[in-house]
């Protein structure tokens, strides 16, 4: 990742961002689907995206430096048959998260914990939304399911 910060403030950092270790282990389990943190302009679908949802998260100032926070995954389909994708997708992802307990991710870290707090549900717009959103509406023909998780990493110790 390209950053614009000072070798002396890049030193300080102990954590990536959870986002970063969710797209290191995310993509590559999940063929032929787009998985980012943020939603395109000129968006691609099937699409996944993650991201920390800032109401919640946790450090308790252990040296080991467990990093806990919530995770908001929305996943898009579109096509006939994009309902029944979206839940099929989410189990997908949550799979792929729960198989990637303990996985290191060299400079980054592992999840030690993956616990799903709000089950994949249905929410085509801002309104219906509980985690960040890009779109007021949806395009036509597109829906959108959104699940919660809570995790917890521990840093990459070199």
């Amino acid at each position: 990742m390209a950053t614009t910060l000072h070798p002396d403030v890049l030193a300080l950092v102990e954590m990536q961002p959870i986002e970063d270790l969710l797209l290191a282990l995310v993509p590559p389990k999940l063929t032929g689907v787009s998985v980012q943190s943020l939603v395109f302009d000129r968006q691609s679908f099937p699409a996944v995206v993650v991201r920390a949802n800032g109401d919640w998260g946790a450090w308790g100032g252990d040296e080991r430096f467990i990093d806990s926070g919530q995770v908001n995954v929305e996943v898009f389909c579109s096509g006939i048959d994009s309902d029944s994708d979206c839940a099929l997708l989410s189990e997908a992802v949550r799979v792929v998260l729960r198989d990637s307990l303990n996985v290191t991710v060299p400079g980054i870290g592992h999840l030690t914990r993956v616990e799903m707090v709000s089950r994949p549900r249905r929410a085509p717009d801002w309104a219906t939304a509980t985690g960040p959103v890009q779109y007021a509406d949806l395009p036509t023909g597109v829906q959108r399911y959104e699940s919660l998780y809570d995790v917890s990493i521990k840093r990459f110790l070199q």
